[in-house]
């Protein structure tokens, strides 16, 4: 069966939340929020062109899903830029380019809005899998920040990368 990708909307966020909490349970070490930070968290995004949540489907299935925000919707200085963040594939669907189909997606509505310049996301730095398919896109390391995180008395370090989509005037 293919694998559809649509719109997740806030009103699909029991269904999402099952889903993210499944893999911030498995992949804990993969992502800054905690099963209990996700429990108390509204909705990631607000359904609109700058602020939306994609899903990969196999039927009814979840395969993964990948969010967007525009970084500063009450900030002026920041309008320019993005955030990709919350990008989370099912471990029975990895490997079978639904990643890289949900970025594609994502980078397809983004260039549509034409005042976002770039958009950065942060990976944990042990991530090589996730690394590579965001560095495919164009995505380039610009920082890291050791002991960005600690879970169960293991710190982890983070890379911020970015993705410039047009020149700056």
């Amino acid at each position: 069966m293919p694998i559809e990708i649509k719109e997740i909307h806030s009103s699909d966020s029991v269904a999402y939340k099952q889903f993210l909490l499944q893999g911030l349970e498995q992949d804990y070490e993969n992502f800054r929020i905690s099963p209990t930070d996700e429990k108390e968290s509204p909705f990631p995004t607000r359904d609109k062109p700058d602020s939306f949540t994609l899903g990969a489907f196999e039927g009814n299935q979840w395969a993964g899903i990948v969010s967007f925000q525009r970084e500063g919707e009450n900030r002026e200085k920041l309008r320019h830029k993005g955030l990709l963040f919350r990008m989370y594939i099912s471990p029975a669907f990895r490997g079978k380019g639904i990643g890289q189909a949900l970025i594609a997606e994502l980078l397809n509505r983004v260039r549509a809005l034409e005042d976002i310049e770039q958009i950065n996301l942060t990976v944990v730095a042990d991530n090589a899998v996730a690394k590579k398919v965001y560095e495919k896109f164009g995505f380039r390391s610009f920082a890291r920040e050791v002991h960005a995180m600690k879970w169960k008395g293991k710190y982890y370090t983070e890379e911020q990368m970015v993705l410039f989509l047009r020149q700056p005037s």
